[in-house]
Order: structure tokens, then sequence, then C-alpha cells
């Protein structure tokens, strides 16, 4: 794949792209090219965690903390659900990858994507990302999105507002330093939400994004589960959940150099959600 068919983070990465308009609701979100609005399949309720969970303990089941609904003003809306999935036109499915970047795994799934011409979204830890922001860099360099992961990774449900929004800014700092952009969207940790995260995560312009497909590569059930769980919840406006970092995730690796060719030969179009005004 020549670099020079690759998007640039100076020259098109964002080309076109917007904040999302008023018009969505929480569970779907819209492309760019408009299209219906899908109704979110409700997520898996995981254990509620009985204590406080130590930065290291990444890879738990995650956790499900939906708040009231809140709305201020400004320019991104606060939602009180996160959006699980796309909805619009043509059988379109979203990648993304959690808790990066890892030198170890990251730089082979990006090489994976750069081989299919394919985008997908990051949602990096800022511990990680400062010390790899060349991994950030590349990913602007090649089209990718890059979100808001939190700091440490830590449970959000039981920390104050202030460490919250410090767990988030940081993060942004950093992205933005690397990849030359603040990010537009964030993903709790465990999938734990709570009405603060979304508050926060909308003062600082970001959207909140979760999953529909779970690969629990995690869990490193073997590689063949992991391209069975992504090929059996292939649907248009399907978002998948895998990860770069917090583990050994060379099954990770191996899993999208399977499924990712299959999903293209089925028809399926890999994108990046892009924001736009209404």
């Amino acid at each position: 794949m020549k670099k020079d068919q690759l998007l640039t983070r100076r020259g098109a990465l964002f080309a076109g792209a917007a904040a999302l308009g008023a018009a969505g609701t929480a569970g779907a979100v819209l492309w760019g090219t408009g299209g219906g609005q899908a109704k979110p399949p409700a997520p898996a309720a995981g254990p509620q965690a009985s204590r406080p969970l130590k930065p290291s303990a990444y890879r738990l089941q995650p956790l499900t903390g939906y708040g009231p609904p809140r709305t201020t003003p400004g320019r991104t809306l606060v939602r009180h659900e996160p959006f699980l999935k796309m909805s619009g036109r043509g059988r379109t499915m979203v990648l993304t990858f959690d808790d990066g970047p890892d030198p170890r795994y990251t730089p082979h799934i990006l090489d994976t994507l750069a081989e299919y011409d394919v985008r997908a979204m990051f949602f990096v830890c800022g511990e990680m990302a400062v010390d790899n922001q060349d991994l950030l860099a590349r990913m602007a360099d090649e089209g990718h999105v890059v979100g808001n992961h939190t700091w440490s990774h830590p449970l959000l449900t039981r920390m104050t507002r202030g460490q919250i929004r410090s767990e988030m800014d940081r993060t942004s700092d950093v992205i933005e330093d690397a990849y030359g952009e603040r990010p537009q969207w964030f993903r709790a940790p465990y999938g734990a939400w709570n009405r603060a995260a979304f508050q926060l995560g909308a003062e600082m312009g970001m959207e909140p994004l979760a999953w529909t497909v779970d690969t629990l590569d995690w869990t490193t059930p073997g590689t063949r589960s992991i391209v069975h769980r992504v090929e059996g919840g292939a649907a248009p406006g399907v978002v998948v959940l895998s990860h770069d970092a917090g583990g050994d995730r060379s099954q990770s690796v191996r899993a999208l150099r399977d499924y990712l060719p299959q999903l293209l030969d089925s028809g399926y179009h890999m994108t990046v959600p892009r924001r736009r005004t209404a």
C-alpha cells in the first residue's frame, strides 16, 4: 500500500467532519451521508465491582452505569447514554481498539489496517499514549480516529467529578500534542458511564461511544473465538470492540488478519464515524 494513498493528518483526516446535529439520539450515530436512525440494542449488563479497581486491573467484565438524562447548553449535547452503533446507508461497520497504544501490538494492527486501506478508531489511555506518541502520529497520518479512554483506565463510577475531569483532560492534552487534534469521542473504561462522565465529556467537546459487539479478546479466548464473534455479529452499523493493549493481545492481532479480509469480501465497508452539523 503506497503511503500517498492514505489520508494525512494535515490534509484530509477530518475533511468535512463537524459536530453531530441535535437530531441524533443516544444509541446510533448518523453517518455523514445521512440515513435513518437505528434502534440501539440493549447493552449486556456485567457484574458490579465490589471494590475500586486499580488502573492495572484492566480487563474485567465491562459494566453499565447509565445516569439520568441531563442537558446543558453548549456545542455538544449532553447525553444520558452512549452511542452503541451507527446508522446510515450501506453495509458499514466500525472497528475500535481500546487501551493502547502498545508498541508490541498496535503497530501490527496498524499494518493490517493499512494493507487493506481501512480506517479504525483507537480509544487510547493517556498513560500509554504519553510514552508512544509516535504511534498516535502514525494513526493521524493514516486516517484513523483517536478517542479518549481516560488516563489510567479507572472505574469512573467510583471517582469524584474532579478526578474524572483530570483523567479525561490530561489524556486529551496528550492526544492533541501527538495526534494534532483534540479528541471528539470518549469511551468510559469498562463501559461504566455516569452522569459526570457524560457532562464532562460534552464540556470537552466529546461524544460518548460504546460498542455493539464485544470480542471478549481481553479474556484471551483464542484467535478463532474472536474471529467467530466478529463474523457472527457482523451487521450494518455494528461497532466492534477489541483491544490493542492491557495484556497479551497477540490473539487480537491474528484475529484481525483473519476476519478483516473476510468482512471486506462479504461486502462490508469498514469506516469511522464523522461528526457533522445538523
